[in-house]
């Protein structure tokens, strides 16, 4: 199977280490985060990878290759201009005949992508999203009033439960018809796009290790971590 990973943003938010690496490629323990999402994808049965490169794209080509060093075929798409995270999807229309999975190249988790894959053969949707719950507790006495500034409800520190996107998808080729070359598209957009075009779009609910590495908290909570989860997040041990 194929899949497309978003490595082109320049990582504003873990500046200023991202200001000559690029987010992808800083180090988690001894490996560079995109090197252990590659890895994962290759156990996982995924033996070809489209990387969608822009800012410092050339350092991915110089440390990734042709992927022949990890088992897997890997070729590169350039972003001339920034995308969004649904954008790439236009660059990659000639490259996709068959159910492809997309996620973002920074992303900290043990989902068997496997699994990810069956789950979404078996709902025969357009597209299905990795889910993740988080908690936020709020720590405040919060309050609903109506349109006279009566309280309707007093709710004292609140925990409110979300499901939110992982930044791991799997699509048919079809939704490649939903997203204009070369514009700029966010993925909310476009999942937003397929539901109004009545294109059923599950979700996977997934409630094991996962960790946006965007902020400096993150990364550092990545790096933390990574000795405890290494057994997780590689199941053969050989990786």
């Amino acid at each position: 199977m194929k899949a497309l990973v978003l490595a082109g943003g320049k990582g504003r938010r873990l500046q200023p280490y991202t200001t000559t690496i690029p987010k992808p490629l800083m180090p988690i323990g001894d490996k560079a985060i995109l090197e252990i999402v590659i890895q994962q994808l290759k156990y996982y049965g995924f033996d070809e990878i489209i990387l969608s490169i822009g800012h410092l794209g050339e350092l991915f080509m110089a440390f990734f290759g042709d992927g022949s060093k990890y088992g897997v075929k890997i070729e590169y798409v350039k972003e001339e201009k920034p995308l969004g995270t649904a954008g790439p999807l236009s660059l990659i229309k000639d490259m996709i005949n068959e159910p492809f999975l997309m996620m973002n190249g920074d992303v900290l988790t043990n989902l068997d992508f496997s699994d990810l894959v069956d789950y979404h053969k078996s709902r025969g949707n357009i597209g299905t999203v990795a889910l993740n719950k988080r908690v936020v507790n709020i720590d405040f006495g919060v309050t609903e009033i109506d349109d006279q500034n009566h309280i309707q409800k007093y709710t004292e520190k609140p925990v409110i439960d979300y499901l939110v996107s992982m930044g791991i998808y799997i699509f048919e080729p079809d939704v490649l018809g939903y997203v204009e070359d070369k514009q700029y598209f966010d993925l909310p957009e476009l999942i937003t796009k397929l539901i109004s075009n009545q294109e059923p779009v599950n979700g996977y609910v997934f409630d094991d290790y996962w960790l946006d590495i965007g902020r400096h908290d993150d990364y550092e909570q990545a790096n933390h971590e990574f000795d405890d989860i290494y057994d997780k997040l590689f199941p053969d041990k050989g990786l």
